[in-house]
């Protein structure tokens, strides 16, 4: 049996010093690194002060560059090469999911999964796929991986919002689209919102969707919070 690959990475400890009520955990996009995500986590964090955030690096080194890493490679971009790469992917995500829950003690429950593009492609895949129910996916720039597959596959259906800027020149904007159709053909109403004039990458209105999203999973009292959330 081949042995599953440890995942490591950043972490940012609850901002109230307290053990963690939560567990983020943040998927970064193609050719990048867990430091990449770990810097929105100081933004989350205003909602979610009793947080522990993690942003694991992906497991495989990324192919078309000497530095990054990959969760699977886009050098064939058809949905049949997308589909192999996260389903190949997929136990390596679950493996660390359930060490972080064994190391923190939390149930599914009590995780949001976040992803930005590849990120958003393994955490739809993965978390919709775990029998027990996450609290949410937080999903930016990415897209629906195998959707005709989702209705035999699915197991849980948690809240999930994506975010996707309308000038993306990486990932399209009609992924949005085509993510929401897919997640409602399996009882899933996502979330969404398209920021305009916003390519391949976050703003601000983005991280507040994903601010109020996540307050509103764990069930923080947005009017106690309002302040912390950028206009």
């Amino acid at each position: 049996m081949t042995e599953i690959p440890t995942l490591n990475g950043p972490t940012l400890a609850p901002l109230s010093g307290h053990s963690p009520e939560q567990l983020v955990i943040l998927l970064h996009g193609l050719g990048s690194d867990g430091d990449d995500l770990i810097g929105l986590a100081p933004y989350f964090q205003k909602v979610l002060p009793d947080a522990l955030f993690v942003s694991p690096n992906a497991p495989f080194a990324f192919d078309m560059a000497p530095a990054g890493y990959q969760w699977f490679s886009l050098e064939d971009t058809s949905p049949a090469s997308r589909l192999a790469g996260a389903q190949t992917t997929a136990p390596i995500v679950d493996a660390f999911i359930d060490a972080q829950l064994a190391a923190t003690g939390l149930t599914e429950n009590k995780v949001a999964l976040i992803g930005f593009s590849q990120g958003t492609m393994m955490a739809l895949h993965v978390g919709l796929r775990r029998a027990n129910q996450l609290a949410g996916i937080l999903g930016y720039s990415g897209m629906l991986v195998g959707p005709e597959l989702l209705a035999d596959a699915i197991k849980s259906r948690p809240p999930v919002m994506l975010v996707h800027g309308d000038e993306d020149e990486v990932v399209h904007i009609e992924a949005l689209p085509e993510a929401v159709a897919g997640l409602e053909a399996v009882g899933i109403s996502a979330r969404h919102h398209s920021c305009p004039g916003l390519g391949h990458s976050l703003d601000d209105t983005g991280v507040r969707h994903g601010m109020e999203f996540l307050a509103d999973i764990f069930g923080v009292d947005l009017q106690v919070m309002a302040a912390e959330i950028p206009a």
